[in-house]
């Protein structure tokens, strides 16, 4: 049974922390990293493929009968995972090779026990750079505009005040059972939001009051995806529909017809994380048909139809701007999209990256300057090292074009440096600065949004106010109170050298990159920085490794460079580490600790691969007969 029980929890370990059983998950991590290690971790995934290419029906229905063998885990929770994932786990298996390349990045990415495969260097085709290069422009010294930056709201329309906040599914606030119940429970839910549940509509609401009171004058804002809530085991595709629809209906009225720029989270597909792209999958585009409709409101027609298939689009801001947004649809190299195995070594998915540089060497020419927006950062661990450095030769070329990029996904405030020489990363070799925005959901902290103060003529960031909803205010459980939790410029900059203190004056890669030396020299900085990236909650030492490897991350325009290795079990928000960072578990705490203490037997072991091998010859004879 033990072989059956691994391959379940490794091969949906993309879903591990969103369907709530991380620990179950690590126990059968460390099992097949102390008996197997990574080769046989590729054994449990080739014994998969077998199946899967003998019967796809019977392998499905063979992945959901473990639900009933693991102990702990919640029963609705496993079998609806597997109900949204199994499909696309079938048929990535059948698709790869055994022993390959895939099979090594799926057993990193999935349990930690392989090294990261090396992937090949490719030159992407880049024009070339005029003779006089363009260079980025010194700042105008004119009137800043403003730019509302928020992301990750990730939206709960089944939240309950009154439900139980500590109840034992991964998300809570909800009426699961008679005891999650309101006037059942003890830790009843406010109206406005718990650090265990998703954001409520109320929440939703009030901070779309609160950025037309801070900032009524802004000339549009960016979202940067994710809206729907994290019980994705329970999910359907009406389901999430409403819930976009929903959102961006609630975009377009509470924000007084601001344009809104928006890109794709990997939490709005069904199911969730898995973006197939249109080689693999053909049908079923509904998700970005959807959104470009929904777009279809703030850009440009012609935007709205080039890439309607692909969930991307470039356009002109409105009003005589000689601003260009590009949004990306990173969920394409997202490590966690079981489809990105499937063609491992395919250079650019969805030809995203030659139109990528159409259109930057497009802006390039008319001398426009460009914001590209996206859900993933490209320097994050959760993108593929490749494509992450395909992305960062098109953004370096375009570095003079592109005014300052803008992501989401990790729910904390924090930024990324990309250098032109990644070998020696300092002020004089930084080229652009990726602006990552905290969450609204609390999960990760006190939910949050930013306002950009930015130059009118060269679009870069003057500054980056953040500003919270303190749930600790007794105000917040009638009105939540936002309140600006600190400005970039007045907070970093007289502490960089040299400073930077005029209003005027940009938010330069450079000063960015400054301020991650400052950080290193100065630990009440680097403090106040990780108390700032979780929005002030639950704040915790961080020193040594975990400092190093914080700036580090700060450091990474590439994933490659973000010092992050492998280790045995759960890769997604290890606690010990992303606690001390300033992170947090947004799945909340299911303790399975001892899921698997029983099982550490080799008897076991053999026992369940031959229980493997026998499923599958009783696939074979009922085809034979």
């Amino acid at each position: 049974m033990l072989i059956s029980i691994i391959l379940t929890l490794l091969i949906l370990g993309a879903a591990a922390d969103e369907y709530g059983f991380s620990d179950a998950w690590n126990a059968a991590a460390g099992l097949a990293t102390n008996l197997f290690g990574c080769s046989g971790c590729k054994d449990i995934l080739s014994e998969g493929k077998k199946l899967a290419n003998a019967s796809p029906d019977s392998f499905i229905q063979w992945l959901q009968g473990k639900c009933d063998e693991i102990p702990n885990v919640d029963k609705d929770v496993c079998h609806g995972s597997f109900k949204h994932q199994a499909h696309a786990i079938a048929q990535v298996l059948q698709r790869v090779e055994d022993n390959s390349k895939a099979f090594d990045a799926m057993c990193t990415t999935m349990a930690g026990v392989c090294e990261l495969p090396k992937f090949e260097p490719w030159k992407v085709p880049l024009p070339a750079k005029d003779s006089c290069p363009r260079r980025r422009p010194s700042p105008s010294g004119k009137a800043p505009i403003k730019v509302i930056h928020f992301s990750d709201i990730h939206i709960d329309p089944l939240y309950e005040e009154g439900a139980n906040t500590d109840c034992k599914k991964p998300i809570c606030c909800r009426s699961y059972t008679d005891e999650d119940k309101p006037c059942n429970n003890e830790s009843p839910a406010g109206p406005f939001g718990d650090h265990r549940c998703d954001a409520p509509k109320t929440l939703e609401d009030s901070m779309y009051e609160a950025m037309m009171e801070i900032a009524p004058d802004a000339s549009f804002a960016i979202f940067t995806g994710d809206i729907v809530d994290h019980a994705v085991w329970n999910t359907t595709a009406d389901y999430n529909k409403k819930i976009i629809d929903d959102a961006y209906g609630k975009m377009k009225s509470k924000l007084n017809g601001k344009p809104v720029f928006a890109t794709a989270g990997n939490h709005e597909a069904h199911p969730t994380n898995l973006f197939p792209t249109l080689a693999a999958v053909k049908e079923n585009r509904g998700l970005y048909h959807q959104l470009s409709n929904l777009w279809s409101h703030w850009i440009d027609d012609d935007a709205q139809c080039d890439r309607r298939e692909y969930g991307s689009y470039s356009s002109k801001v409105p009003g005589g701007s000689n601003l260009r947004i590009i949004s990306l649809n990173t969920n394409l190299y997202y490590r966690l999209n079981l489809w990105v195995y499937r063609d491992i070594d395919e250079k650019d998915p969805d030809d995203q990256l030659a139109w990528l540089v159409r259109e930057l060497q497009a802006a390039e020419t008319k001398g426009e300057h460009v914001f590209i927006i996206g859900h993933t950062p490209p320097g994050d661990k959760d993108t593929v090292r490749d494509k992450s450095n395909f992305l960062d030769q098109v953004f370096n070329r375009y570095s003079s074009t592109i005014a300052a990029m803008f992501y989401g996904h990790t729910h904390v405030d924090h930024f990324a440096i990309t250098y032109s020489d990644y070998t020696q990363r300092n002020a004089a070799n930084a080229r652009l600065t990726s602006y990552i925005a905290p969450s609204l959901t609390p999960t990760s902290g006190m939910p949050a949004f930013r306002v950009y103060e930015i130059d009118p003529e060269t679009y870069g960031v003057l500054d980056s106010i953040t500003y919270v909803a303190d749930m600790t205010d007794p105000a917040f459980k009638s009105k939540p109170r936002w309140t600006k939790l600190y400005s970039a410029k007045e907070a970093y900059g007289p502490k960089v050298n040299p400073p930077v203190t005029d209003p005027k004056e940009e938010l330069t890669p450079a000063f960015w990159h400054n301020l991650t030396e400052a950080m290193e020299a100065d630990d009440d900085l680097f403090d106040a920085y990780v108390a700032r990236k979780s929005r002030n909650w639950k704040p915790a030492e961080c020193r040594d490794d975990c400092k190093t490897e914080e700036i580090c991350q700060l450091r990474a325009g590439r994933s490659e460079d973000s010092c992050y290795v492998p280790k045995p079990g759960l890769q997604l928000r290890k606690r010990d580490l992303s606690e001390r960072r300033g992170e947090h578990d947004e799945c909340g705490e299911l303790a399975i600790s001892s899921v698997f203490e029983a099982l550490n037997e080799p008897s076991e072991l053999r026992r369940s691969l031959d229980s493997v091998k026998a499923e599958l010859k009783r696939v074979h004879s009922r085809k034979g007969s």
